[in-house]
């Protein structure tokens, strides 16, 4: 009889639940796709909803429920962390307490509610969630761990091992000392959303230079010579207030934190920069501090701090570990799935089933929901859309080729959603990357975005070596890489060092719409085995061209989740400026549609014109 196990991450941010068969994931999702509210920390009802139905169980069906950390020691750090800071810490302690006890308590009367029946519960630690997720889905039988957030109970970083079904933290470093709380406080500082826009920090730093990093390590963070480290408390508040810095922090860096939407100046740029610095510094050392402790080949990350893709880059070519792996969601999200490995493990006896074919386990993270052909077309003409069947003996490839060759945008739907913050493919925007004009294009008309934010190259996996100084496998768009000298391009000085749009137009390269400011590019292999609609689009695209490689970001609009279903996709599509949408097996065109009322409404919250 099959043994199924429930994982499920909630309440803080980037709600989720997975779903293993004996060892195996069969599903997982996150709760914003569903409710379309980014990062949507409340309980996962509607991902709980659909991991059940695609594993095709009912709530009695399951061996046992994973909650992906402990509340009772989440509690004990918000309690001694207030007394230890009092009285300073009484409105971080209201805060806390008015949060905390809204809802992580009550998780097991939550689930037994919404499933109407009793099973084992299981609550894991934070951390050991993290590792779980990164080591027992990747592609080593064994594998040092390294797990960096910004809290999780009392960890903040912690250290290990994975062998066979089995993980070992061997070392931590507790709150209020953390990475990740560091990189939130300027991100918060150059007016960016926490939580959220750690990534448009990451985008930003190569615009700037790190002339702040000095002052970073000599006031704020005292770093070790094996990685460890400890944050200097006076510069900060989240420890015991209602921000994440103080005054103090404010005039060490030249003034007040920048007003979010506002101009992005020189300050913004260095600083962004500086913490980049920083951050990598204190990654590099860790891992080879690890790499002596274990004397491992292979290295797993999770942790929110392990989506920071520049500094994943740089450990792979530090040549520390022979390899990484890095669990594709590896936020909050991602520790439902290392939750219900925990409860799968530990609580019922289960094993880790045996690697086969070389790859990883988690299948392209192609582990979300998927519609059938017919379920678009009824969708589709139900509202009235226009839309012609594509070549069904190669999903058309040729075609969608054809059109990306005339630099037209595509917006892709079709296979199981990715888990995790980045399409891989199933729900993407794909465009020329040889065009100058792709990256503001898609930035400003599409994506409705910052205009410096840097888009990511696809690239079938036997030719990725050929445009970048790559040395591993790059499945899931964590890691970034310098693009070979002899694709590079001396670009033409800007007249204003701070116009943004002025800087991301000049061309750097033969593929500008994917090269960042600095020659990098954060970068998706491809193979068949895994993803064989968009290889099969990429080898249509270079049959045409000679480039083996497309721009990929994901498919939706600022401060919207990716889509998830066909009505997501075809608003999307009808209110931006994508020229072409694959939907499964169909394919619809702009110029065919019928305009439909616009409600800009949205655009309002953002500030959008």
């Amino acid at each position: 009889m099959s043994r199924y196990v429930l994982g499920v991450s909630a309440f803080y941010h980037d709600s989720a639940a997975a779903v293993l068969k004996d060892g195996i994931i069969v599903a997982a999702a996150q709760e914003e796709r569903f409710s379309r509210k980014k990062h949507d920390p409340r309980f996962p009802q509607a991902a709980i909803n659909y991991c059940l139905e695609e594993a095709e169980i009912d709530s009695g069906d399951l061996a046992a429920i994973a909650f992906y950390d402990d509340p009772a020691l989440t509690v004990d750090r918000i309690l001694r962390s207030s007394i230890a800071f009092a009285p300073e810490s009484e409105a971080f302690f209201t805060r806390a307490i008015r949060s905390f006890f809204g809802v992580k308590p009550y998780f097991k009367e939550r689930i037994e509610e919404m499933l109407k029946c009793e099973v084992p519960i299981y609550f894991a630690r934070h951390h050991y969630s993290h590792a779980a997720s990164a080591f027992f889905p990747s592609p080593f039988e064994e594998a040092a761990v390294m797990c960096v957030d910004g809290v999780g109970e009392w960890s903040t970083t912690s250290v290990g091992m994975g062998r066979a079904s089995a993980i070992e933290i061997m070392k931590e470093i507790r709150y209020p000392h953390s990475l990740g709380l560091l990189y939130s406080a300027f991100t918060f500082f150059c007016g960016f959303k926490v939580n959220s826009g750690e990534y448009k920090l990451m985008g930003l730093a190569p615009y700037g230079t790190p002339d702040y990093a000095g002052k970073i390590k000599e006031n704020l963070i005292d770093i070790k010579s094996d990685g460890s480290f400890r944050l200097n408390l006076d510069f900060f508040d989240f420890h015991q207030g209602l921000s994440l810095t103080n005054e103090r922090f404010h005039q060490l860096f030249d003034g007040p934190p920048r007003v979010p939407e506002s101009r992005i100046t020189r300050r913004e740029m260095d600083l962004a920069a500086s913490i980049q610095a920083v951050t990598e510094e204190v990654m590099l050392k860790m891992s080879r501090t690890l790499h002596d402790m274990t004397g491992a080949a292979k290295l797993c990350l999770a942790g929110g701090v392990a989506l920071n893709c520049v500094a994943n880059g740089k450990i792979l070519r530090a040549g520390i570990f022979d390899d990484i792996w890095i669990q594709p969601a590896a936020g909050d999200a991602g520790g439902a799935i290392g939750a219900a490995y925990l409860a799968d493990f530990n609580m019922l006896g289960g094993t880790r089933p045996a690697l086969t074919g070389g790859g990883d386990a988690q299948q392209g993270s192609f582990i979300g929901p998927e519609y059938s052909d017919d379920e678009i077309v009824m969708f589709l003409s139900q509202c009235g859309a226009s839309y012609h069947r594509l070549d069904p003996t190669d999903a058309g490839a040729a075609k969608i080729a054809g059109l990306l060759a005339e630099q037209k945008i595509v917006g892709m739907f079709a296979g199981r959603m990715e888990f995790g913050p980045r399409a891989l493919g199933g729900r993407s925007i794909l465009g020329d990357p040889r065009a100058a004009a792709t990256q503001s294009r898609m930035n400003l008309k599409i994506k409705f975005r910052e205009s410096f934010r840097p888009f990511a190259p696809v690239v079938l996996k036997s030719r990725a070596a050929d445009y970048f100084e790559l040395g591993s496998d790059s499945p899931y768009m964590l890691i970034v890489a310098p693009v070979r000298a002899e694709h590079r391009r001396i670009p033409e000085a800007s007249s204003d060092p701070e116009d943004m749009l002025q800087i991301v137009n000049a061309v750097r390269s033969t593929i500008p719409a994917v090269t960042h400011v600095d020659f990098s590019a954060r970068i998706q292999t491809v193979e068949k085995s895994v993803n064989p609609r968009t290889f099969a689009v990429l080898q249509a695209f270079e049959a045409l061209t000679g480039c083996p490689l497309l721009v990929n970001t994901s498919f939706n609009v600022r401060g919207e989740p990716i889509v998830c279903s066909p009505e997501d996709a075809y608003r999307c599509f009808m209110r931006t400026e994508i020229d072409a949408l694959v939907m499964g097996n169909y394919i619809l065109y702009r110029d065919e549609q019928t305009p439909v009322e616009q409600d800009d409404s949205w655009k309002k919250e953002y500030q959008l014109d």
